[in-house]
């Protein structure tokens, strides 16, 4: 489904019991909303679960660029309110995590919790994401595919999760270069780390211990900055856990969401 929200057509869908407070599930770079298709029967059962793609990707709108975090947080917020939702839990992987950090303090009153997945509050140096700007302008997404899929799984997976991963291909190669552009010089230009201080929200940080790109050390800064944060490493899991090793994220997630219900 389809609705215009901050100036911005936004592809959004809504599954679970209309009763069930909602978890908002926001997408990294180069995907859209079906990376979290792993997580919806685990969910679905007692949540009602927004998904939507961030602006540029998947079926949402792609602007003129440049974007900045603070940007696509606003995207964030304004879908809540278009969509006459109070509060949500908010699930933030990668680029969706640094979504995540801005809107808990743009709009605390929005979040009942946070999810920061193999995510961090930034993300240099400015010549790696120049070097794949320029790769994506002059070859296209095809030029990143290899590289990306390198990073994303552990090499154990790439053999054992190798239909999981053609699907994943397919996910990013239907990202535009215009919208991944724009995306990828906000990430360049994004140093959020001043927020950390200012989120007051019940936080859960987890990462892949494998993730090249989010590292353990990024979700330690996270988890240091954050008061009262939890961290958990995933094991044998890169930089989408969520897909490596699903059953394990989605335990350790359900868990985190239902003791929420205690404090909301």
């Amino acid at each position: 489904m389809k609705i215009n929200a901050n100036n911005l057509e936004i592809n959004y869908r809504m599954d679970g019991p209309e009763d069930g407070q909602v978890v908002m599930l926001s997408n990294s770079l180069m995907s859209n909303y079906t990376m979290w298709d792993g997580q919806m029967s685990a969910l679905t059962d007692k949540y009602r679960v927004l998904r939507y793609d961030q602006r540029g990707h998947g079926g949402t709108e792609t602007t003129p660029g440049p974007y900045t975090i603070e940007l696509l947080a606003e995207d964030a917020g304004a879908l809540i309110d278009a969509l006459g939702i109070d509060a949500v839990h908010f699930v933030g992987l990668s680029m969706g995590g640094f979504t995540a950090q801005v809107l808990a303090t743009l709009y605390p009153e929005k979040v009942l919790s946070l999810c920061l997945c193999d995510t961090a509050c930034v993300m240099g140096p400015a010549s790696l994401w120049n070097e794949r700007i320029d790769n994506a302008r002059s070859g296209g997404i095809e030029s990143l595919v290899a590289g990306t899929l390198e990073r994303w799984f552990t090499p154990p997976f790439h053999i054992s999760g190798a239909k999981q991963l053609e699907i994943v291909r397919e996910m990013i190669l239907g990202t535009g270069v215009e919208g991944y552009i724009a995306c990828a010089e906000a990430i360049r230009d994004m140093d959020i780390c001043g927020n950390l201080a200012k989120i007051n929200a019940p936080t859960l940080v987890l990462v892949g211990e494998g993730d090249p790109a989010c590292t353990i050390e990024s979700a330690e800064m996270l988890h240091s900055g954050i008061q009262g944060s939890e961290l958990l490493i995933i094991q044998q899991a890169a930089h989408l856990p969520n897909i490596e090793q699903r059953e394990r994220f989605n335990e350790v997630l359900v868990g985190f969401l239902d003791r929420q219900q205690w404090i909301n």
